[in-house]
């Protein structure tokens, strides 16, 4: 019996916390399936554990993944930003091509970071199938855990990843029916949202909070705090209100304060987004995976999101969506007033969080459209389904 052996591949923060969960349960999944022969000679399942190895950052390392190389430092936002660091991203993926190659493993996982990810799938998909003969036969399983945005725009792609992609696990209940009409030939399989699990341990209060605390959440990726910080901390100043700024790594709070002046009176903190959710009345975030997190403690929100000219302009051709918040785009109304690019102003986030603030009723309706919202993610158990049906396609 030979154990199964993983490639997994995030790209950025909150990638790396959604590749360390699935590890966890696939290691618990493979784990206890019994070794059954079904009469031939090799089973088909095994219960040895399982082998990862690929790149990602300290939660899938935490996790036990053989890290060749941490690529959560790599995060770009936008175009401007990914094509200054082609040559960086070409070097990393030809890396992971080779290491692929060489050690043959049964599956390939891929963890959102699409950009990079949906060419790492047609480079390995293509080195693999150029090499078949009589004394290479590897044909791995390639999975894409969480999809690409291809319902936002350039709805072709779509094609791109049933030709790439063996299986495609879901974490928005309208994906499927979307990939149905567009790719009927690729596999997906909703699995429900991994917000669920994480925090699925936290006792919520009962009542929102009395006091008037503000939490800003400028981003993951520094490219993020360059544009939002300045925003934010001017915003702050403008607002009467006990303020705190969650940042996820002691790296990006060192250059937040850099960013920020001593007039905004933020409080920044490493961590504690639950904890400081938990006590807000309001937020102010990126537009991104934060806004889920809000929606996910009922929190009222202003998303915000500044770019470069570029990829501002290019984005604003191609993307189809009314929204750029999930949580807006799944409840298919603003519930969070949404302020990009030139409108992302301190005066505009400061009008907006004071009206929010100063009505109740408002925060209040918000929150019982936010609890619809989570409530079609799915149970308890995304990631466990996730391997399940990777599991699944391993044998099939």
């Amino acid at each position: 019996m030979v154990p199964k052996q993983f490639m997994i591949v995030a790209g950025e923060p909150s990638g790396d916390l959604l590749a360390a969960d699935l590890v966890g349960a696939l290691r618990e999944e493979l784990g206890v399936r019994e070794a059954d022969t079904s009469g031939v000679g090799q089973p088909l399942y095994t219960s040895l554990e399982p082998r990862f190895f690929g790149a990602g950052g300290p939660a899938m390392a935490q996790e036990g993944v053989e890290l060749l190389f941490d690529m959560t430092r790599h995060a770009v936002v936008g175009l401007s930003d990914a094509l200054k660091k082609i040559l960086t991203f070409r070097r990393l993926m030809l890396r992971l091509v080779s290491a692929a190659i060489e050690r043959q493993p049964h599956a390939i996982i891929c963890v959102d970071f699409s950009g990079f990810n949906s060419r790492l799938a047609h480079a390995i998909r293509t080195a693999a199938a150029r090499r078949r003969g009589p004394f290479f036969n590897w044909d791995p399983k390639i999975v894409q855990f969480v999809s690409p945005q291809v319902w936002a725009s350039r709805p072709e792609r779509a094609r791109q990843l049933a030709r790439d992609v063996d299986l495609l696990l879901s974490i928005f209940p309208f994906e499927r029916e979307w990939y149905a009409r567009h790719a009927p030939k690729l596999q997906v399989e909703f699995v429900g949202h991994p917000i669920i699990d994480r925090y699925g341990d936290v006792v919520k209060p009962a009542a929102e909070p009395k006091s008037a605390l503000v939490v800003f959440l400028p981003g993951s990726r520094a490219g993020e705090l360059r544009r939002h910080v300045p925003v934010m901390g001017e915003t702050a100043r403008l607002l009467d209100a006990k303020k705190v700024m969650v940042l996820p790594s002691a790296e990006l709070k060192a250059m937040a304060e850099q960013l920020l002046s001593a007039a905004s009176k933020i409080q920044l903190q490493v961590g504690g987004l639950a904890e400081a959710l938990m006590q807000a009345q309001l937020a102010i975030a990126a537009t991104g995976t934060v806004t889920m997190e809000c929606a996910y403690f009922g929190v009222p929100t202003i998303a915000m999101y500044k770019t470069s000219w570029t990829t501002y302009h290019i984005a604003k051709r191609i993307v189809k969506v009314n929204y750029l918040a999930m949580p807006n785009l799944l409840a298919g109304e603003a519930l969070f007033p949404e302020f990009v690019q030139d409108a992302a102003t301190p005066v505009n986030l400061a009008r907006a969080a004071k009206e929010l603030l100063a009505s109740p009723k408002r925060r209040a309706e918000i929150k019982n459209k936010l609890a619809a919202v989570i409530a079609s993610l799915g149970p308890p158990g995304a990631s466990r389904r996730a391997a399940r049906a990777i599991a699944r396609l391993l044998v099939a």
